[in-house]
């Protein structure tokens, strides 16, 4: 009888988490509960009409090939629409520059395979995106939390941090960031910050890797160029998926980046899936090809943008005293802090009794800090749901306030 497993793991298995963000959506599945908790896009904007009359082109097309195995770099097509897109946004790039992937949690955990060794360690935001922190600590990476202000990233403390570390006899391998609509805060970060941070990767022979899922997300403002776009030296290894602007369920994303760095998640990821999905992958080469996507695209910056103007217009009149948001330019999220000395571990508990919940804001920061924070998703929820979860929110955070 096989009493434990516990001998047997690898010690990437041991390091590994589960997402504390996909633990609490399995609570939520009662009824009446309002859930500000997940990333996710509202079904009313897949076009799911529009994707079943290509399925059905492509099959009768072109099944011979999408039903087939496909090359690990990823369909030829999706790649050269994907590189036109880029190219008329003002990024120079190839084919060649492109590796589809399955969703660009995959290219997170690719990347972290071929770069991490145990014990180096990985820079990011305080607070930064959970799935990339596991991701990075699976294969055993210390990270090193580097504040944020109003834009992003603080350059000052970055450069601090890796002069010290290094000074420690430190390995890093790279600086890990969300430059459009920060995931949890939703802060942007302007194009001189962005070619300041570049500047210290290179001064100092790092990678950085841009996570860019929401940056066609924008509902206001000015958008900034993105970080591959500025980079002059090769450093910057981009991730995109087409979850955010398209559907979540096709899983297909891709990684931009430099020949050498490319030909080393191409072996990498042979050993994990061979390839992604040829058959979605045409799919959404069709779709694009079509024009589809740049038709889509605004009607959900639309209903998006409505949905965060709704929830502000509740929180400011709902919240307590005390409570502060950011007020985002795009993507999904508001970042919310209470006053110091709260818990919002303790206050989701009160809140999912009151059939309301979030994300405690601590999950996001690598330095078990944030306490008093929590992340808002707006892209879901309609606005009855929205009037009533802030409603139940506030009650509790109310009574809350008034005990501290």
């Amino acid at each position: 009888m096989l009493r434990s497993i516990d001998p047997f793991l690898s010690r990437a298995s041991r390091n590994m988490k589960k997402s504390a963000i996909r633990e609490i959506l399995k609570l939520l599945q009662r009824p009446g509960m309002i859930s500000f908790a997940g990333g996710l896009p509202s079904p009313d904007t897949f076009p799911a009409d529009d994707i079943k009359a290509v399925v059905e082109e492509v099959l009768r097309n072109e099944s011979e090939t999408a039903l087939q195995y496909g090359t690990t770099e990823g369909d030829p097509l999706l790649r050269k629409v994907l590189a036109e897109r880029h190219r008329r946004d003002g990024l120079n790039v190839d084919p060649e520059n492109l590796i589809i992937v399955s969703g660009s949690q995959q290219g997170l955990d690719l990347l972290s395979r071929i770069f991490i060794d145990p014990d180096d360690y990985v820079i990011c935001g305080l607070p930064s995106y959970l799935g990339g922190l596991n991701a990075f600590q699976t294969y055993g990476a210390r990270l090193r939390g580097i504040p944020l202000d109003e834009n992003g990233m603080r350059p000052d403390e970055l450069e601090k941090a890796v002069v010290r570390l290094k000074d420690l006899g430190r390995k890093i391998k790279f600086i890990y960031l969300i430059p459009d609509f920060q995931n949890p805060t939703g802060i942007t970060m302007p194009e001189a910050r962005r070619e300041k941070i570049i500047e210290i990767a290179e001064k100092h022979n790092l990678l950085i890797i841009e996570d860019s899922p929401y940056r066609e997300i924008r509902f206001e403002g000015v958008p900034q160029k993105m970080m591959k776009q500025i980079d002059r030296y090769g450093r910057v290894i981009s991730l995109c998926s087409f979850s955010k602007i398209l559907s979540p369920g096709l899983r297909i994303g891709w990684i931009i980046g430099e020949a050498p760095i490319l030909d080393k998640v191409v072996t990498a990821k042979q050993t994990a899936d061979l390839c992604t999905s040829p058959f979605i992958q045409r799919i959404v080469a069709r779709y694009i090809g079509k024009g589809l996507l740049d038709k889509n695209i605004p009607r959900t910056i639309e209903l998006y943008r409505s949905r965060r103007d709704f929830m502000l217009e509740c929180f400011s009149k709902y919240m307590p005293e005390g409570v502060s948001w950011t007020r985002p330019e795009g993507g999904l999220f508001l970042f919310v802090t209470l006053p110091g000395g709260l818990d919002t571990g303790e206050i989701l508990k009160k809140a999912i009794d009151n059939n309301v919940a979030f994300v405690e804001g601590s999950t996001f920061f690598c330095n078990d800090s944030g306490h008093n924070t929590m992340r808002i998703n707006f892209s879901f929820s309609s606005s009855a749901e929205t009037e009533t979860g802030v409603k139940r929110l506030a009650e509790v955070l109310r009574e809350q306030i008034r005990k501290a």
